[in-house]
């Protein structure tokens, strides 16, 4: 029985091979290529499969000596042969109007697929030559590869995309693409699209970039932002810095919130970690005071200097959220510690006497209302407290600025109160139990 299949399917293969031999000897009577007409036809790279077999009439009917029918719908011609390439539910327009022979020869040619033309070339004998002028060419596009992201006859996806939205981009950036499964925040523009910054095509900014990427593409949907950087009058440096925005924030996504490139503190402590000059003066290296206090004020502790700073920007000293007084002495105004009263009970300076809102007493007496509440020379919270951290307990400084004087406070804490001796002023104390006499 196999000896019989495989004898059966010689005689067919010898049939076919005959017909196809007898088919080529009667055209080569009759060829079309010949020293007087189409001599140059079948010398390309590339050459169509009838061309190639001298088989002019399967695409040519002949009604006449060197007379033709004339073809009418080329793309029904090509369906005879081809698989049909205007299925799906985008499909490129020369393929739609039926006209394959706008961009193929559809006899020879020295380019791939008998394009008539380079890749490009051919794109762009339809599409804007622009989309490419920029200083910078995405790489498919400056080597004329198109068809690396668009398919040249249909697609189920907009635009004859190979893929669906960042899957085009994700088919050559892997890095990109296996970076951004692992983050916990992925910027939003991403999500919805790389072409949201990113030129496909070409760019005049790095990486194609629709505007630079430092700052003016993200005011380009961030415009709160931008009218509040532009419009504050105390900047923060590193919006000042060269990378600007990119400075603190990932483009792409990030393991933290608002897509920090840091932990909060971390990527604060990154820059100040050394002094630095300011219009206003000196800023201490805040990572190292950090390390040498340990009793930190409840927002270093929690790690969030944004609790108390702006990181874009302010109208206050030190960019400060609210306004803080700068000075030591201060007339009372509960204005001028909005920043304080954001957590502390702001009755802690408006009532005289209390057994409850504070420990800082001298038996009923409010030593903070003493201290604070006073028309002329006030005391604002910077006269005695560090805010950020210090080794004494409550944040109670161990020197207070007084002009060019870093006068020492010696305080002392005690289990019913305290005291101190700030300057050359005399000692005084105070008890929550039994009140001190001071003199």
């Amino acid at each position: 029985m196999r000896k019989w299949m495989v004898l059966v399917f010689m005689i067919s293969l010898f049939f076919c091979f005959n017909d196809m031999f007898l088919s080529r000897s009667a055209s080569a009577e009759n060829s079309c290529v010949t020293d007087k007409c189409h001599s140059n036809m079948g010398k390309e790279k590339f050459i169509h499969g009838p061309v190639a077999m001298d088989n002019c009439e399967v695409c040519h009917r002949i009604v006449g000596k060197h007379k033709f029918a004339p073809i009418k719908t080329v793309s029904d011609l090509c369906y005879k042969c081809h698989d049909r390439l205007n299925t799906k539910s985008v499909v490129h327009e020369p393929v739609k109007e039926g006209d394959c022979t706008l961009c193929h020869d559809p006899h020879q040619s020295p380019y791939k697929y008998q394009l008539r033309a380079d890749v490009t070339k051919i794109c762009f004998t339809c599409h804007d030559e622009e989309i490419a002028a920029g200083k910078y060419v995405h790489g498919p596009v400056s080597v004329g590869g198109c068809i690396m992201c668009h398919n040249p006859h249909q697609s189920d996806f907009p635009k004859m995309l190979n893929a669906a939205d960042n899957d085009v981009c994700f088919q050559c950036h892997t890095d990109m693409a296996n970076a951004l499964k692992g983050k916990k925040f992925v910027h939003e523009a991403v999500e919805d699209g790389c072409i949201n910054c990113h030129s496909p095509h070409s760019s005049d900014y790095p990486h194609n970039l629709k505007a630079d990427g430092r700052e003016e593409l993200c005011f380009g949907c961030h415009t709160d932002k931008q009218d509040w950087v532009t419009s504050v009058k105390t900047k923060h440096g590193a919006l000042e810095s060269g990378r600007k925005c990119l400075a603190c924030h990932d483009p792409h996504g990030s393991n933290y919130p608002k897509q920090l490139v840091k932990a909060p503190m971390d990527l604060c402590l990154s820059c100040h970690d050394k002094v630095l000059d300011t219009p206003n003066g000196k800023i201490l290296d805040m990572k190292d005071y950090l390390a040498k206090n340990k009793d930190k004020h409840g927002p270093v502790r929690e790690k969030d200097c944004s609790a108390c700073h702006n990181p874009h920007g302010s109208n206050n000293f030190r960019i400060l959220r609210e306004y803080f007084p700068p000075v030591f002495y201060a007339p009372f105004d509960p204005n001028n510690y909005a920043l304080c009263f954001n957590c502390h009970e702001k009755n802690i300076v408006l009532v005289p006497k209390t057994t409850t809102l504070t420990n800082f007493r001298n038996g009923d007496q409010n030593l903070h209302y003493l201290h604070v509440n006073k028309k002329v020379k006030g005391r604002t919270c910077r006269a005695c407290h560090e805010m950020h951290a210090t080794n004494n307990p409550k944040h109670i400084r161990d020197t207070v600025p007084f002009g060019i004087w870093k006068f020492p406070i010696n305080y002392q804490l005690y289990p019913d109160g305290g005291s101190c001796k700030p300057g050359c002023h005399q000692k005084f104390t105070y008890n929550r139990k039994t009140a001190v006499k001071n003199r």
